[in-house]
């Protein structure tokens, strides 16, 4: 029986995540991919592994027994993968694999080009990591290396370069009360539901990114969403905010929505980092092209 391995990560994924949408966005598939993946291993092993219904998603038996056999079997493949691919890489000159959260800047984007002038014989792939997963890619070893949002207060993790410094951005529909202001200060979050998407990072990290609080100590009412495309879409219908990082903004229509600076709240600010035991010197120098390219670009007049 030939099964793909897709179809395998596919339920490897339904069966942590329990939600259609989440996994979507996890392997970056469309829904209705995600739930063809499922219908065909199903058909190959002739039973129902997960139920289904308008409500909520579960393991059947048989799911379990399948989930719980596989993992392992899984880890094993991708280690084995990886090593391989490792080996070949190396020979060919290396490989390194950036993660990146949104949409890369010009900093980003230049540093990139200098580390391809510096190493011409290593392949440098460009990996989106969801914004609400920003350490899982790397302790998966999906990525070798990321930019994300800080803070990052991880042991098993190592801090390069930090940049692009920038205003906290509030979204809101563009026909809010509110939109027509250019500013907000963080006191004023309090009124406003605020979407974040549901995230396996850190507490401090969500915080970071949408504090539970103001600074006066108001708290703020938060609603939790699956993705990043339903928690904008809630807010295009006017049922409430998102926080964004500046960059962020650019990736959305401005006629449905407007962008306030929030004002009061410690800015958003970009930093690299990889896991303390794979560090090597590709990741080094990826460092040093990405200080570089900072230096540069914050000296150059606009």
């Amino acid at each position: 029986m030939a099964v793909e391995i897709r179809e395998l990560e596919v339920f490897v994924c339904l069966a942590q995540e329990l939600h259609f949408g989440r996994t979507s966005e996890k392997m970056y598939l469309s829904q209705a991919r995600v739930s063809q993946l499922l219908q065909s291993l199903e058909k190959r092993i002739g039973g129902r592994l997960l139920e289904r219904t308008s409500r909520r998603v579960r393991l059947t038996p048989l799911g379990q027994e399948f989930y719980t056999s596989l993992v392992p079997v899984l880890d094993d493949l991708r280690s084995v993968l990886d090593d391989v691919t490792d080996r070949a890489k190396d020979a060919a000159g290396g490989r390194l694999r950036l993660g990146f959260q949104g949409p890369p800047n010009d900093i980003v984007l230049d540093a990139v080009r200098r580390f391809e002038e510096w190493n011409p014989g290593c392949e440098l792939t460009l990996v989106e990591i969801p914004l609400s997963d920003p350490f899982g890619a790397l302790r998966r070893h999906e990525v070798d290396v990321a930019v994300v949002l800080m803070p990052v207060r991880e042991a098993d993790l190592a801090l390069g370069h930090s940049f692009s410094r920038q205003p906290v951005m509030l979204a809101l529909s563009a026909a809010h009360a509110s939109a027509s202001q250019s500013v907000m200060s963080v006191e004023n979050l309090a009124d406003i539901p605020l979407y974040t998407v549901e995230s396996d990072a850190p507490m401090y990290w969500q915080n970071a990114q949408t504090p539970a609080r103001t600074p006066a100590g108001i708290p703020t009412r938060t609603r939790s969403v699956a993705t990043m495309e339903e928690a904008i879409t809630a807010t295009r219908a006017g049922r409430g905010g998102m926080l964004l990082c500046l960059a962020c903004t650019e990736r959305y229509d401005r006629h449905s929505l407007a962008f306030l600076t929030v004002t009061g709240i410690e800015e958003s600010v970009l930093t690299l980092v990889w896991t303390r035991d794979h560090e090597n010197e590709r990741i080094r120098q990826f460092d040093q092209a990405l200080a570089a390219a900072d230096a540069q670009l914050s000296s150059s007049p606009e």
